[in-house]
Parts: C-alpha cells; structure tokens; sequence
C-alpha cells in the first residue's frame, strides 16, 4: 500500500532579508524548535560575512557558496539480486538545495572552539571561494556517483 504524500507547507520569506532561502536556512539550523536562536545565529553570521568579506550584500556569498554545494548527482542503494548496488541518480531541485544547506551547517557544526555564528560565517565564505568540507563533501558524492556509473542501467 502505498503512503500519504507530504503536505507542502507555503514558508514566509525571512523578516531581514525578504529571502526564501534565508528561511530555510533558518529552518535547518534550528534545534529543539528554538527558532529565535537559529534567528540570531543566522544574521549575525550574515552580518559578519559583510564585516569580514567587505560586501554590501551578503545575499550574493551566500548564495554562491550554495551553487558551489549543491551536488548534480548521487547514489542511491538499489538491491538486484540478492546484491547491494550503489546506483547513480540526478538530484531532485528541492533536494539539491536541502543537501547544499545541510552540507554547510554539519561542516560547520564539526569545527571546534567557536561561536556558531563565527563558523557558519567561515564555512559560507570558503564555499562561495569552492573550498572548505561542504565543498569537499559534493565532490565526494560526484566521485562516488562516477565511480558507480556501470550501474546507471538499474536506475528506473
């Protein structure tokens, strides 16, 4: 049987930046539910990428260093036959975005000894200059998904 579909929730545009993204980006820093938090962590991080990145509009980094981290392909494990095959797929347009702003936040949650903020700002600037581990980790993925490629055949 198959299940429900998801229901699309509209999200507001964020209050500072009259941004979508920023929303989301908002949505998936936040802990417990402590939006406020995630408010703060967010556009002090945007405030700091203009102080040390000497932009006007921070927007335009931030945005860059998600281009730069959203993966074109992935696997995904496929059983045949009693066997485990890593199967390389193209990535959904919702998904490409989800995963460059996971990517960047848990790059930034495993650096140590600083503010969230501070970390979050270092992680977006060194993605939007194509360096850093959000960068590192779609390489990985583009690797892993040509290295599968012989197995494209059982993608349906």
């Amino acid at each position: 049987m198959r299940r429900k579909l998801n229901i699309k929730r509209d999200l507001k545009n964020d209050v500072v930046y009259d941004s979508l993204k920023i929303a989301k980006f908002i949505n998936y820093v936040m802990e417990e539910g402590k939006k406020n938090i995630a408010r703060s962590v967010v556009y002090d991080c945007l405030d700091m990428i203009k102080e040390k990145a000497k932009v006007t509009n921070p927007m335009e980094l931030f945005e860059a260093a998600l281009k730069n981290t959203t993966p074109a392909m992935e696997v995904r494990s496929r059983r045949v036959g009693g066997a485990n095959y890593q199967v390389p797929r193209e990535v959904r347009p919702e998904r490409k975005q989800a995963l460059s702003m996971k990517w960047i936040i848990s790059a930034a949650r495993s650096k140590k000894g600083a503010p969230m903020h501070e970390k979050l700002a270092t992680e977006i600037m060194s993605a939007a200059k194509n360096e850093g581990e959000a960068v590192k980790k779609r390489e990985n993925v583009h690797k892993m998904a040509e290295a599968n490629k012989a197995f494209a055949h059982f993608a349906w």
